[in-house]
């Protein structure tokens, strides 16, 4: 087990008012948009984690002053589409798969060559998803053994548009060449077999670049510019997840979320939790910058197992840990399918997933792309994140109902999207002791 492990075990019900951390997805974009425009913008509701900073932190070293006035404030001078510079040394993106994959769009077009590097996790994940359809468009990006990071960006390449259909449903990649697209002569077009989130898409209307886009589809034309706009953050959905479950299954829970983005292409795990038979309800829904934002208030509901329905599984990708300890938590037998993608994120998600569960003594068999898990009861035992910020959020849900204490180990990365989880956590019920 790591040096720094949590332990959780049964709290109080959950009770009060709470607003999780900003979007992480959304002030990922924020700020690089914001830096590919002209003019001066402000992000308030910036998401204060090791990700977003080292995306804020990869502009400022290619010229970009970004000052930050107040916590969860950016003020970013904004320098142009071609008015980045060369930085000095290797770019690290931390633990961002996001900022990686979006970055690559970005450099792939500029003047001068670039590397990308990350942490161990990072390293790990394939890049080739996104190198394939940059170098369709003229770009010249090497990686590492498999694919991996480090990336290594040639400069002064002349990109032209494409039409695209990304082999697996990402957003990440659909993201990395609309920004390509953006510097490319002619059209980009990315068509998707399922649906992905459009926080690109519906960021890059917002600083005023001419996009068309639907349900699975978006496409732009190269040469046009990107005007400042202040941008408010919504607050992060991926982050309240953890909030939504640990409410339904705690008897006498009648907690309200504040400001939680409602994201179309995110929400799958909201719908989900209410086919199990969760209850949810939206509160002063409104949208803010072109994004959807409602409180949202979840009371104690005893939950059912179900066949997660695949057209729900790309809006739901980053919540699927905290679905399966649902699911072990819930009567009856939940099955997912159609989620791959689970395996090639932070960790594998379904094998660690698969093997803490069984380690509080869960039945839960896993499938090339889903799991099947038998509900019922929650023992005490150790398990082991591998680094996953999500999984060790996920058993910290779970040890607010398990038969006795919970240890998880290698807790460092949850900084990475939820700074301050524990304590938010404790105050509104959970019992986490991370020393």
């Amino acid at each position: 087990m790591s040096a720094l492990r949590w332990t959780s075990r049964r709290g109080r019900a959950l009770a009060g008012e709470i607003r999780v951390p900003g979007d992480k997805s959304v002030s990922h974009r924020a700020v690089m948009f914001a830096a590919l425009a002209e003019g001066t913008s402000q992000v308030d509701g910036f998401l204060e984690g090791e990700d977003t900073r080292a995306t804020a932190a990869a502009f400022a070293r290619m010229g970009v002053r970004v000052e930050t006035p107040s916590p969860s404030r950016r003020i970013v001078h904004g320098v142009g589409l071609h008015g980045l510079r060369a930085a000095d040394g290797a770019i690290d993106c931390g633990n961002a798969g996001t900022g990686m994959r979006l970055l690559a769009g970005v450099l792939a077009a500029q003047a001068f060559d670039s590397v990308l590097v990350g942490d161990a996790s990072l390293s790990k994940r394939p890049m080739g998803r996104v190198i394939d359809p940059l170098a369709a468009m003229g770009a010249s990006i090497t990686a590492g053994d498999g694919g991996r990071p480090p990336l290594h960006v040639a400069g002064g390449r002349a990109l032209r548009g494409i039409a695209y259909t990304p082999p697996v449903a990402s957003a990440q990649i659909k993201s990395a060449v609309l920004l390509a697209g953006l510097y490319a002569e002619g059209e980009t077009e990315v068509r998707e077999v399922h649906p992905t989130r459009d926080y690109t898409e519906r960021m890059l209307a917002a600083f005023g670049w001419p996009i068309a886009f639907g349900d699975g589809w978006a496409k732009l034309t190269g040469g046009h510019r990107l005007h400042a706009t202040d941008v408010v953050v919504p607050a992060d959905f991926s982050s309240a997840a953890f909030f939504l479950v640990a409410a339904t299954l705690v008897p006498g829970s009648d907690l309200v979320l504040r400001a939680v983005g409602l994201n179309p292409r995110r929400t799958g795990l909201l719908e989900a939790l209410r086919l199990m038979g969760a209850d949810i309800t939206e509160e002063g829904r409104s949208t803010q910058g072109g994004e959807v934002v409602a409180d949202l208030r979840v009371r104690h509901a005893r939950l059912r197992g179900i066949d997660v329905p695949v057209e729900l599984v790309p809006d739901m990708i980053d919540e699927f840990p905290v679905l399966f300890v649902a699911a072990a938590a819930a009567s009856g037998t939940t099955r997912v399918t159609g989620a791959a993608e689970l395996r090639v994120k932070e960790s594998d998600r379904i094998a660690v997933m698969a093997d803490g569960l069984r380690a509080l003594g869960v039945r839960i068999d896993e499938t090339p792309d889903g799991a099947v898990i038998e509900g019922g009861r929650l023992g005490a035992g150790e398990v082991e994140s591998h680094g996953d910020h999500r999984i060790a959020m996920s058993f910290a849900v779970a040890g607010l109902v398990a038969e006795g204490t919970i240890g998880i180990g290698d807790c460092a990365n949850v900084a990475t999207s939820f700074p301050g989880f524990v304590a938010l956590a404790n105050g509104c019920g959970f019992a986490i002791d991370a020393p």
